[in-house]
């Protein structure tokens, strides 16, 4: 016989010995009582085990979320302030653009300014021939 089985056998050859006296009714129920005693406290260890287990989990899921959350903040820190310089440089573009305008207006060059970037597909220097560079030869 196992360790175990001996000790489980002898607790309740004890426990017959110990309740030898009282009638056989009396004596069921207090060793049916023990044992579910024994079984709840298993239960109850069994449940602790798990509840420890699942904390355990929950907290390493709750670190990787917080380590997410400080990145997401980081990131969103980096944009704002990308964003608040391309604010800037669009407003400065905007009132340089402004000025310019108003130069054109004031000194009445606004016929004679023609955008090269509004006809992209002219030529804006019909007369002068491309130039190679010389990287590529055929």
């Amino acid at each position: 016989m196992s360790p175990l089985r001996q000790s489980a056998s002898s607790s309740a050859s004890d426990d017959d010995q110990r309740y030898a006296g009282m009638d056989e009714k009396k004596r069921k129920r207090m060793i049916s009582n023990r044992e579910s005693a024994r079984r709840s406290r298993m239960k109850k260890q069994k449940l602790l085990q798990d509840l420890t287990g699942e904390v355990s989990r929950l907290q390493g899921a709750n670190k990787n979320i917080v380590s997410k959350i400080d990145e997401t903040t980081d990131r969103y820190a980096i944009c704002a302030a990308q964003n608040n310089v391309l604010r800037a440089q669009a407003m400065e573009l905007t009132d340089r653009l402004r000025y310019l305008n108003d130069v054109i207006d004031s000194t009445g060059l606004a016929a004679d300014v023609a955008d090269p970037l509004l006809k992209p597909l002219q030529n804006p220097c019909p007369m002068q021939p491309i130039a190679s560079s010389g990287l590529f030869k055929f």
